[in-house]
C-alpha cells in the first residue's frame, strides 16, 4: 500500500489552495449580455447523463436548467471527466458556473466563488460486503487499500486523517468515484470513499457494496463560480432559496431520490441474478412489446418483475396468474386465453398499461402520466379516477405524482373513501408498487436498451434512440 508522496499531496493542495500561477484569463461576458450560461459538468448519475432516449438528464442538469429559465437564458454545457478538469475550466474562466456534484470546502471557498448549495451529503467509505474483517473504525483503516478520485474532496478528507491518524494510507485514482466502486464490487479494490448520494444510487446496480463507516458529519454539495463573480453567485443563491428554487431542488429529489428506498441486499442482488438468468428469456417479448403498444422495453420488464420475479407460472391467493399477473377479467377482455403463456401476457400486459396511459389526459407530463397510468393498473382506473377527483377537492394537483402519491392512500382513509364512487380501497398500495417499479427500472434498464459505459455512466448508444 502506497501512502500518498509529498510532491502528491503538494499537487493536490495547490489545486485545491492556490490562485497562484498563470494569470487569470479574462471574465467573460455575462450571462445577461450574451443569453447565454456557460456551464461545467461532469457525467455522472448524479449530475449530467444521457438517458435512453438521448436526452440530458441528471440532478445538477435540472437545477442548473431550471436556473437558467428563470433568467431566461440558454446554457452552453461543457462536458469534463473529472472534478480536477471542471475545476480547472471554471479557474481559466471558460464557463460561469461549475455543476458538477462538488462538495462545498473552505479550501474550494477560498480558491472560488460559492454558489447555492443543494444535496445534504455525507461522505462514505465503501468496500466489498465479502471483506474481512470490514473497517468500521478508522483504527482499522490501517490495513486497508484505499483509492479515490483525485483532487476530490475525498482526498482533502483522507489527507487529514492521514496527519491525524498513524498508518493510514491512501491513492489518488484518476478514474470517476462510479468506476472506483465498480472496483470495489468486482474485488479489484478493497475501499473508496463515495457521497451518499452517489452510493444511494449506484449499490443498487452493485449490491456486494458496503458502507463501512461515515468519514464526515455531513456536508452540501452545490455550485462554483470563478472568483470575483460575486454578482451571479448571489443571483443564483437567491433563486434556490426562493419558491422556484425549491421546488426544482423537490423535483429533483422526488425525480432521482426519492423512490430509492432502503438497501435490500437480499431482493437486490436476487434482482441482479435473475437480469443474468432470466430476463434473456424474455428481453424479445418485451421488445416485440414496445414495437407494437409504445410502453418501453425497460419499463415493462420492471413491471413484470414487480409482478412475477420474470416467472411465468406465477399464481397469486387471489388468483391473478402469469408473468404480468392479470386477472381473470382482464385477460377476458384482452383475448388472452392462457395467462400462463409468456408471449400472450407480456402482450397483453403491455397492451393493458397502454390502454391506462392512454385514457388519462394528454396533457399530464411525463413521467407523471407514466406513473399514474401504473397505479391504475394496480389499483384500477375507477379508483384512480377517485384519487384525482379526491386531489381537486383538497386543493392537490390530480396530474402531479407528488401529489397523488398524498391522495391515494386516503381511499383506505374512512373520513375520505364514503365520498367517492368506488369506495375504499389500499390506496397505499400504488404507490409503493410504483416506487418499486421505477427502482427496479433504474436497474434493469441497461440490460434492455443497449448502452455503453461512459465514464462509469450508463450511456444510451445510437442504436438504442428512440
Amino acid at each position: 500500500m502506497i501512502r500518498p508522496s509529498l510532491g502528491c499531496l503538494l499537487a493536490t493542495a495547490l489545486l485545491m489552495l492556490s490562485g497562484c500561477g498563470e494569470p487569470s484569463a479574462p471574465p467573460l461576458a455575462a450571462p445577461g449580455e450574451t443569453g447565454v450560461l456557460k456551464v461545467a459538468t461532469r457525467n455522472g448519475a448524479t449530475t449530467y447523463y444521457f438517458n435512453r432516449h438521448e436526452a440530458p438528464a441528471g440532478p445538477e442538469y435540472d437545477l442548473t436548467r431550471r436556473f437558467a429559465e428563470a433568467r431566461g437564458v440558454k446554457i452552453e454545457w461543457s462536458l469534463f471527466d473529472s472534478t480536477v478538469e471542471v475545476l480547472e475550466a471554471l479557474e481559466a474562466g471558460e464557463v460561469h458556473l461549475a455543476a458538477a456534484g462538488l462538495t462545498q470546502l473552505p479550501a474550494r471557498n477560498a480558491r472560488f466563488t460559492p454558489g447555492p448549495v443543494h444535496t445534504d451529503i455525507v461522505e462514505q467509505l465503501v468496500c466489498h460486503r465479502d471483506m474481512r474483517p470490514l473497517p468500521r473504525e478508522l483504527a482499522d483503516l490501517a490495513e486497508v487499500e484505499i483509492r479515490v478520485t483525485a483532487a476530490s474532496s475525498y482526498s482533502q478528507q483522507l489527507t487529514s486523517l492521514v496527519n491525524d491518524h498513524t498508518g493510514i494510507t491512501f491513492e489518488e485514482d484518476p478514474r470517476t468515484t462510479e468506476v472506483l466502486l465498480e472496483a470495489v464490487a468486482n474485488r479489484t479494490l478493497d475501499c473508496t470513499v463515495a457521497d451518499s448520494n452517489i452510493v444511494k444510487v449506484v449499490r443498487r446496480h452493485f449490491p456486494h457494496l458496503e458502507v463501512a463507516m461515515n468519514l464526515t458529519a455531513g456536508s452540501a454539495l452545490g455550485w462554483y463560480l470563478p472568483a470575483g463573480q460575486e454578482a451571479l453567485a448571489a443571483e443564483a443563491r437567491e433563486w434556490m432559496a426562493g419558491d422556484t428554487g425549491q421546488a426544482a431542488i423537490e423535483g429533483v429529489r422526488e425525480r432521482y431520490y426519492a423512490y430509492i428506498g432502503e438497501f435490500d441486499f437480499v431482493d437486490l442482488r436476487a434482482l441482479n441474478r435473475r437480469i443474468d438468468n432470466r430476463l434473456p428469456n424474455y428481453l424479445d417479448l418485451f421488445l416485440e412489446a414496445e414495437s407494437t403498444t409504445g410502453m418501453p422495453a425497460d419499463l415493462l420488464a420492471a413491471l413484470a418483475y414487480q409482478e412475477s420475479h420474470w416467472d411465468p407460472n406465477a399464481v397469486s391467493p387471489t388468483g391473478v396468474r402469469g408473468i404480468m399477473m392479470l386477472t381473470r377479467n382482464t385477460a377476458k377482455s384482452l383475448g388472452v386465453t392462457n395467462r400462463l403463456d409468456p408471449a400472450a401476457a407480456i402482450d397483453g400486459g403491455a397492451r393493458y398499461l397502454a390502454d391506462r396511459h392512454a385514457r388519462l389526459p394528454e396533457d399530464i407530463p411525463e413521467p407523471d402520466r407514466t406513473y399514474l397510468a401504473l397505479a391504475s393498473y394496480n389499483i384500477g382506473r375507477g379508483h384512480l379516477l377517485d384519487a384525482r377527483e379526491l386531489a381537486r377537492d383538497l386543493g392537490k394537483n390530480p396530474d402531479s405524482w407528488e401529489d397523488m402519491k398524498e391522495v391515494l392512500p386516503l381511499k383506505a382513509d374512512k373520513r375520505y373513501y364514503p365520498q367517492t364512487r368506488y369506495g375504499y380501497a389500499r390506496g397505499y398500495e400504488p404507490v409503493h408498487y410504483v416506487r418499486r417499479i421505477r427502482n427496479y427500472l433504474d436497474v434493469i434498464a441497461p440490460a434492455v436498451t443497449p448502452l455503453e459505459i461512459t465514464q462509469g455512466v450508463l450511456m444510451p448508444t445510437a442504436a438504442a434512440a428512440e
